[in-house]
């Protein structure tokens, strides 16, 4: 039988697992970065995960893996963790404090893959005003999250790439494109992508 033998000399069954791309190294650390970041407010503000998991609906379970890493969160789940502590979602990602030029470079964004298959992209983050813009992109197929949520603040939204469905409590309502809408985020509601392509979507919260 003839031995199939690579270019490094190695047997073809004993090659080793091809190389996390750098995205995915990029999600992991981004994910271990949020996670200690949430047990680090926790701690500070003397919270047992119960006590958090009691504010958000979120399991005790969940809370734990989230900070030690090991799982990521919805959009959803990220808003009402960071509301129950007092903070905007994107103090979870440790930005660095926008320089006094009114512009905010591209490549300075903070982009992630949310646990449910989101790509967000904060665009702006304003802590004087409590307001927080982000830029969402939704495969076909994924959503804020498993269910719905609530918190602190008000959102506006415009979807500026294909089909949305927001759901605010119960009442669903189709968007298309350059379709906007607004509600208060203590309302429970759920944003999809029903469609068959990529949709993408501006959202601002404002005093979340």
């Amino acid at each position: 039988m003839t031995t199939v033998v690579t270019t490094n000399g190695a047997d073809a069954d004993d090659q080793a697992d091809p190389a996390p791309s750098s995205a995915a190294l990029n999600t992991e650390r981004t994910i271990r970065r949020v996670g200690g970041q949430i047990r680090r407010l926790r701690a500070a503000r003397g919270l047992k995960l119960q006590d958090v998991a009691d504010r958000t609906g979120v399991s005790v379970s969940m809370l734990s893996m989230l900070e030690r890493g090991v799982a990521g969160g919805s959009i959803g789940t990220l808003v009402a963790v960071s509301s129950a502590l007092g903070v905007h979602m994107s103090d979870l990602f440790e930005h660095e404090a926008e320089e006094k030029s009114p512009v905010r470079r591209l490549a300075d964004q903070v982009q992630v893959e949310t646990a449910a298959g989101v790509l967000r992209r904060l665009a702006h983050h304003d802590e004087a005003s409590g307001l927080e813009m982000v830029v969402n992109e939704y495969a076909p197929g994924t959503s804020s999250g498993a269910r719905p949520v609530h918190h602190a603040g008000t959102e506006y939204g415009i979807v500026i790439e294909g089909e949305l469905v927001v759901e605010v409590e119960g009442i669903r309502h189709e968007l298309i494109t350059g379709d906007g809408i607004t509600y208060a985020s203590g309302r429970p509601h759920l944003i999809r992508n029903e469609g068959s392509r990529t949709a993408r979507a501006v959202w601002v919260n404002l005093g979340a």
